[in-house]
């Protein structure tokens, strides 16, 4: 069993997690830590910055970490270590930033299918983390 298992999640998507927490608490078993991750993404450019509020990203990293909060009592059984964490940043960089700061020894994340359009346009988080990461990575379908 793994000690620290990282997986990310949006909560705004159930297929980012519905496969992958059973797999990650199966991972981490019966003395193992569940770590969820939400990330605000980073919009990049000035540009599309100058337009939104100086402070959306402070209150979109507290309103995702409360969502993130509701969504472990409610998905992760009782007596199992869990914590959530919320990070800023493009998601396969910010993935392994946390896991190497958290000194996790597993990341288990869903992968969309290899067929989809945006694994074409714009490239897998699941699949930049696999060839990145130092530990090893669990990409659940």
């Amino acid at each position: 069993m793994f000690k620290k298992v990282l997986l990310p999640v949006d909560v705004n998507h159930p297929e980012s997690w519905e496969k992958a927490l059973p797999a990650a608490l199966h991972c981490a078993g019966d003395s193992g830590e569940v770590h969820l991750l939400g990330i605000v993404l980073d919009l990049g450019a000035a540009v599309i910055s100058s337009f939104l509020p100086q402070d959306f990203v402070q209150h979109a990293m507290e309103d995702l970490k409360v969502k993130l909060a509701e969504l472990a009592e409610a998905e992760v059984p009782a007596g199992v270590t869990s914590e959530v964490h919320v990070a800023h940043g493009h998601v396969p960089e910010t993935i392994l930033r946390v896991a190497e700061t958290l000194e996790a020894d597993l990341i288990v994340m869903a992968s969309h299918p290899p067929n989809d359009l945006q694994t074409v346009l714009v490239g897998s988080s699941a699949g930049k983390v696999v060839r990145h990461a130092t530990i090893p990575v669990l990409a659940v379908r």
